[in-house]
């Protein structure tokens, strides 16, 4: 199982937002590529990327961020506001190993077939749910699709990866939502990384158990639970890697 420490950036800083919401920010660190950093020498390989400016506005706002952090040498899962072919290129020539699609992938199911045929395993799907509907345009809309039926539908289309997100749970550091996710990894055979809720090294122990018997949860998104020290991240790649 992977550990995915989540740097979010809005305004050029990194920040956490609470369930979302755009006015409940903390600034955690002015520049981005200085948590990069301190994740990468603690052994991450990995981290996740969101520009939440363009997940807001609709298109990237921070890609030369993100070829700063990319320089440091770490594998990136990019998203926030990749919704046509150039941006999506954009990301990945800045320096994103895999880019996340997730409002368009609601509403255009063949974009998403022709990024997968064109990108392959760069291409994965966020699905953000609140209540088992699927959210989008930065979590302000709620939809009537069940997040469990478009994970299935785009693992027909060949997405070989999606990030579900718990609303709920979302920085309110309370634990991951797992019957939601043991839900989830049930209903298709994408690989799920699990976002959202992680508080302590209990919540990835249990995720760890849970992907013994689930192959297909790759991963846990970890946030603001890095942030705010109630975790050791060199600890949790440890629990993670058994």
């Amino acid at each position: 199982m992977i550990i995915y420490p989540a740097i979010d950036i809005k305004n050029g800083q990194c920040v956490r937002l609470k369930q979302g919401l755009a006015d409940q920010v903390t600034t955690y660190f002015p520049d981005p590529t200085e948590p990069a950093r301190a994740f990468s020498s603690t052994g991450a390989a990995w981290i996740h990327v969101v520009d939440l400016d363009g997940a807001f506005d609709g298109s990237p706002r921070n890609l030369p961020i993100l070829h700063r952090i990319a320089e440091i040498g770490l594998k990136i899962q990019f998203g926030g506001g990749l919704r046509d072919a150039e941006t999506v290129q954009a990301a990945l020539a800045a320096g994103a190993s895999r880019v996340i699609l997730g409002t368009k992938a609601t509403s255009d199911e063949a974009f998403v077939a022709r990024m997968v045929q064109e990108h392959g395993e760069k291409i994965a799907v966020g699905i953000d749910a609140k209540d088992g509907l699927v959210a989008v345009k930065g979590w302000v809309e709620v939809t009537g699709l069940r997040a469990t039926t478009f994970a299935a539908r785009m693992a027909e289309l060949g997405v070989c990866t999606i990030i579900y997100t718990d609303i709920a749970t979302d920085g309110m550091l309370k634990g991951p939502n797992l019957p939601a996710l043991e839900q989830m990894l049930q209903f298709t055979p994408a690989n799920i990384i699990a976002s959202g809720g992680v508080s302590r090294r209990e919540d990835i122990l249990q995720l760890q158990q849970l992907s013994q018997s689930h192959a297909n949860l790759d991963g846990a998104i970890v946030g603001k639970a890095l942030y705010e020290k109630r975790v050791n991240l060199p600890d949790l790649l440890q629990i993670a890697s058994h």
